[in-house]
């Protein structure tokens, strides 16, 4: 006879882990509960059938036991004891379980589900619109990887996938392409030495107008060789010296052409003009591509540090391009993405040189909802160095070159895992020891997912993205027979770890309002510790350096929590909300002032989720008093290194309303005139990390309630406004 708790169970996916004889029980009791209340048995008898089970599993095995053997043992001992009820629900879930793993990896059941717009399948992204042909040919080409992807994959990770307990995020892409997520461009480096498009030689720009021009068409073979957003960092900067050339060539005309004391400024208004039609055509240029895969490329554009005459006309252009509008109706641009760099000594003071423009960021951020606003010296301080986020808060870390010089430009992701964290709180019911016995299981899953990411990645050729690999587009130029991981080895590239639900987690051990309990807010610190310390040893182990990310969980705040009440039912202040706390964020429902948001979450980055974050605060709306927003970002300055803006910015041409539309089964309409004419109005929701017209999508007509009550919660933002 076997000592039953030294026994190992042998898991579908080929893992062997310890036997806890509490998930026959959680299992038995998860059916009873799903029975019409009459037919429901008492947790005696669940208990009973449960010893009987534990008898039967000592008596006929010794260490190893197949999980379908418990499973069928569970069966018979229902069976035996006519809970008959009971048993027909336990086979049931298992028959249905075996089917929708099945049905994942079966690409004609995912191809029906996209023709019958199914949406789970054509919604997943707020920014493709599924009505067009080429992303109906993504989605399609989509079904097909992730079918592959899942059978690439570990079977433990594909399992873990499955059931919720982890997210391989985009696995539509990968792993069935080595391809990789979101990157810096090093926009300089491109078009300082060239670089080739097809079969053309690009040469160096000869002024700002064509250096747009040449951005604009590598962002758009960069977003088509990879996943995930694109950034410039510093964009001001390395624009100012084509600017400079459109000055020289207008001051030598001047020369021939006007009197000598009109030269200068001839020379300067005429460049102006230049720099303004080269970031506006630069704007519609991103606005109107189109990738490979059906979609607008998230790009994002970092600027504000530049003190010069072309970086100063460089970063107004931007900004007044944006406050003005796509169009003659001054339509609110979705990309690219801005970033202005908030700077002691630079911006950030009435006395500083760049204040001006400061307050112009101001006046587009309240009237656009962009730009956000990293703060310098807190970048460097979380980070290792300053830089922009990679897309919407993907963060690099410090790194430098065997030349000791920090390189930024030309790095990467090569993607993202995300551990469901609510699920583990809720499986351990309680009970820490569990709950980290949990955690540290499913961390190792984590761990086996990044690293086949890692493998997966580095089998890619530099033929597979020369504008990645030969071109410049990831710094160093590889030869066509070279080997990419030279560009993600020794820590160059990062691959991230990410979380989702500290809230939900902290309130099953300590309740709903469990935000002023330092007790209860050092555990969820203590959890953020643990992933960075295991990411650094995991970077220590492999030469990668995995980094904790505050994922951006678009589509996880429904899917984790919508799989878990399937499991768990409606636990209070965690699944009856319908969704979970978008990873550190302050529950939205107690609508925090902005500064008491700021100083609830400007611990967790510090604790070691440095490798992607973003804080927002939502207001109503801030045109007239730009002030407000001010006093918050001045505020955030030394406390958070990433903040957004949620501030209604919807617009009707009809009655020329401005403020916040109402949403309707049938769209969203003007309050003031009831206009919802998709060519008549302009409504703009931040989601996540990026804007969205969710007016002009057919494919979520009918969800714009669920839309704008989702908004709020996936941004963890509040609705106070600081003093006038």
């Amino acid at each position: 006879m076997g000592n039953i708790t030294e026994m190992t169970v042998l898991k579908r996916d080929g893992r062997a882990v310890g036997f806890d004889q509490e998930k026959i029980f959680s299992a038995l009791e998860r059916g009873n509960q799903e029975l019409p209340i009459e037919k429901q048995v008492s947790n005696e008898i669940l208990e009973q059938v449960t010893n009987r089970v534990l008898v039967e599993i000592e008596r006929r095995f010794d260490r190893d036991i197949q999980i379908y053997e418990i499973q069928n043992i569970v069966e018979q001992e229902l069976l035996q004891s006519h809970q008959y009820p009971l048993a027909e629900e336990y086979i049931q879930y298992r028959t249905k379980r075996d089917f929708q793993r099945h049905q994942a990896m079966d690409i004609n059941m995912e191809i029906h589900k996209l023709l019958s717009k199914d949406q789970a399948v054509v919604n997943e992204n707020a920014n493709k619109d599924s009505e067009v042909f080429n992303t109906q040919r993504d989605l399609t080409a989509g079904i097909v990887g992730k079918s592959i992807g899942l059978k690439l994959l570990p079977p433990h990770v594909a399992n873990a996938h499955q059931k919720g307990e982890i997210h391989y995020h985009d696995l539509d892409y990968s792993p069935y392409t080595p391809m990789t997520n979101c990157c810096l461009i090093d926009f300089k480096g491109m078009l300082e030495k060239g670089f080739k498009i097809g079969n053309a030689d690009v040469e160096s720009p000869k002024s700002i107008q064509t250096a747009t021009a040449q951005i604009s068409q590598i962002i758009a073979n960069v977003a088509s060789s990879q996943y995930g957003g694109c950034s410039a960092d510093r964009i001001d900067e390395v624009l100012a010296p084509y600017a400079k050339l459109n000055y020289e060539k207008h001051l030598n005309d001047a020369k021939e052409w006007v009197a000598e004391e009109k030269w200068e400024d001839y020379a300067l208004t005429k460049t102006k003009k230049d720099i303004y039609d080269a970031m506006q055509s630069l704007e519609y240029e991103i606005n109107t591509l189109f990738t490979s895969n059906g979609q607008t490329p998230f790009t994002s554009l970092g600027f504000g540090l530049g003190t010069g005459f072309f970086e100063r006309e460089i970063q107004k252009a931007i900004l007044n391009i944006r406050i003005k509008g796509l169009g003659k109706e001054g339509r609110t641009a979705i990309f690219p993405k801005l970033i202005f760099t908030l700077k002691r000594g630079v911006n950030l003071e009435p006395t500083s040189p760049n204040y001006d423009i400061k307050q112009l960021a101001l006046e587009c951020a309240v009237k656009r909802m962009y730009p956000d606003v990293l703060s310098y010296d807190k970048i460097i301080e979380l980070t290792g160095s300053f830089k922009v986020p990679m897309g919407c808060r993907s963060f690099l870390q410090g790194w430098k070159n065997e030349q000791g010089e920090d390189v930024t430009s030309g790095r990467m992701n090569l993607g993202v895992v995300t551990v469901n964290l609510p699920r583990i709180a809720l499986e351990a019911a309680g009970d820490k020891e569990k709950f980290w016995s949990l955690f540290h299981e499913r961390m190792g899953i984590a761990k086996d997912a990044l690293v086949y990411r890692v493998n997966r990645v580095k089998e890619a050729t530099p033929a597979n993205a020369p504008i990645l690999y030969q071109y410049g587009a990831f710094g160093q130029r590889l030869a066509k027979d070279g080997h990419v991981d030279d560009l993600f080895k020794h820590r160059r590239a990062t691959v991230s770890l990410g979380y989702i639900g500290l809230y939900e987690v902290a309130t099953t051990f300590y309740g709903g309002e469990w935000e002023t309990n330092p007790e209860a807010k050092a555990f969820t610190l203590e959890i953020i510790k643990t992933m960075k310390a295991l990411c650094a040893d995991w970077s220590d182990e492999y030469d990668y350096h995995f980094s904790v990310y505050s994922t951006p969980s678009e589509s996880l705040t429904d899917r984790f929590c919508r799989l878990d009440t399937e499991r768990f039912g409606l636990v209070e202040n965690i699944t009856d909300k319908e969704y979970y706390t978008n990873s550190f964020h302050y529950d939205v429902r107690k609508n925090p002032t902005p500064f008491e948001k700021l100083d609830f979450e400007k611990d967790y980055p510090a604790a070691g989720a440095s490798g992607g974050f973003i804080h927002y605060c939502e207001y109503p709306v801030l045109q007239q008093n730009p002030k407000a927003l001010e006093a918050v970002w001045d505020y955030a300055y030394d406390r958070v290194g990433y903040l957004g803006t949620n501030t209604p910015i919807d617009k009707c041409y009809a009655c020329e309303f401005e403020g916040d539309f109402e949403p309707t089964e049938r769209g969203f309409k003007c309050p003031n005139c009831g206009n919802s004419d998709p060519k008549t109005v302009d409504v703009v929701k931040r989601t996540c990390g990026y804007l969205g017209n969710p007016q002009a999508r057919p494919m979520v007509n009918g969800r714009h309630k669920e839309i704008s009550a989702r908004v709020k919660h996936m941004n963890g933002s509040t609705i106070k406004t600081p003093g006038k």
